[in-house]
């Protein structure tokens, strides 16, 4: 078991981070780990240094860390499908409104919503915000397309009594086309200023899953192949420690990811320990979907393998992700023999200062990253030093219990795991 493996000095470690659904260039990861790693180290009193990577196949950097007085080198690589997300984000408006009643129509129609409700409220409530939001942008827009047609109307209505009927037919025709224009135009504004707003963000982002029911589309399942090459190239290499990390959507991928490895025998005996952490994950609103069969799958099958270690990382002041809730047990796939994930807080409101806590509360999107940031009052959770220090993750969790407060009942409506 990895979790009774003798312990391992990393001296070496390879870091894959897979990202959740964000269109943005990686280097805001790399970015995001210079500052906020340095932040923390101030703060837990070690070192970090980070260089340039090589060019290669993947984008990425260098860190040593000099931690509990060792040094660890570790290079950390993004595996990137951002690209694929641009492409699937690439609709226009009427587009997006479609893609709004059919994404409703399969979360509600298969049921799957409802059983998402007994979960957590606060990412059903941020599956709810961009319906919510879209629609009252239209109605915004039809508000607008009204008072400018019956203002326009009006304004012809002031000519004389002897007007021809012609003219007024032809004003109330030019009130409807300039409100469709003030209508269309605000569509347009509410769009381009969506990076304060969200919701067509965050419409795609559910509606990307929504669309093939739970399944991966032919692109993703084409990329995620090539993760899985990457990463078996590393498991062949001198290192210690092979550790990867998923984020919101990049858990569910990371599941499929490394159960495809384990399957196809790539990950050898002798060679580097396998890590796994899951952070901030939004599993169920993918595996709570009818055609979710094949994640559901290496979701049964990844919870009892003895090759790697599994730690779930989420916090319930974390309104975008499913905190505390296994993604196996509640998709109802839990085998008997289940011994991943270990599930646990990072408890924002203990971890971070009552200042600080003050500062992110409503930040909802920046506390969905607060993973991979700094903790002014840090516990037994430390990102950097998760990915640049000198223990591997079953070490360093080997003795931490799950969180009292986890969800571990089946939940899920469909549970199927057909091949």
């Amino acid at each position: 078991m990895a979790s009774e493996q003798a312990k391992v000095e990393v001296t070496r470690r390879r870091v894959f981070y897979i990202p959740g659904y964000d269109p943005i260039h990686p280097r805001r990861y790399r970015e995001l780990y210079r500052s906020e790693g340095a932040a923390q180290a101030e703060i837990s009193g070690y070192r970090l240094n980070l260089s340039p990577k090589a060019k290669g196949a993947t984008y990425g950097w260098h860190v040593t860390g000099e931690i509990d007085h060792a040094v660890t080198n570790a290079q950390v690589d993004v595996l990137v499908w951002s690209d694929i997300v641009r492409d699937s984000m690439a609709t226009d408006i009427p587009r997006t409104y479609l893609q709004l009643a059919r994404t409703a129509w399969t979360y509600i129609g298969s049921g799957a919503l409802r059983r998402l409700m007994l979960l957590r409220k606060g990412p059903v409530i941020a599956a709810l915000y961009p319906v919510g939001m879209l629609l009252l942008q239209l109605v915004l827009a039809l508000v607008a397309f009204l008072v400018i047609w019956g203002l326009v109307d009006r304004v012809f209505g002031l000519l004389p009594a002897a007007t021809p009927a012609v003219v007024l037919t032809i004003g109330s025709w030019i009130g409807a086309a300039a409100g469709a224009v003030a209508g269309v135009t605000l569509l347009r504004w509410f769009k381009k200023k969506d990076g304060r707003f969200f919701a067509y963000y965050l419409m795609h982002d559910y509606a990307f899953s929504a669309r093939w029911g739970g399944a991966n589309p032919p692109a993703l399942e084409e990329r995620m192949a090539e993760f899985a090459d990457t990463i078996a190239t590393a498991l062949k290499q001198d290192t210690d420690e092979v550790l990867i990390v998923g984020h919101s959507s990049g858990a569910h991928l990371a599941v499929s990811v490394l159960a495809d490895l384990i399957r196809q025998g790539r990950v050898p005996d002798g060679g580097p320990v396998l890590s796994f952490l899951s952070l901030g994950q939004v599993v169920p609103m993918v595996s709570f979907l009818p055609k979710a069969d094949r994640l559901r799958r290496d979701l049964h099958f990844l919870s009892s393998r003895d090759e790697l270690t599994w730690i779930d990382v989420t916090a319930p002041g974390d309104g975008c992700a499913f905190a505390l809730c296994d993604p196996v047990a509640v998709s109802g796939v839990g085998p008997a023999d289940k011994k991943w994930p270990l599930v646990f807080s990072a408890a924002f409101t203990q971890t971070l200062s009552p200042q600080r806590w003050k500062e992110l509360r409503w930040r909802f999107f920046r506390l969905h990253f607060q993973y991979l940031c700094a903790f002014d009052r840090p516990k037994d959770y430390d990102y950097f030093q998760i990915t640049a220090g000198p223990m591997t993750l079953a070490d360093r969790y080997q003795d931490r219990p799950p969180s009292r407060s986890r969800i571990d009942i089946a939940v899920s409506r469909h549970t199927s795991m057909a091949a």
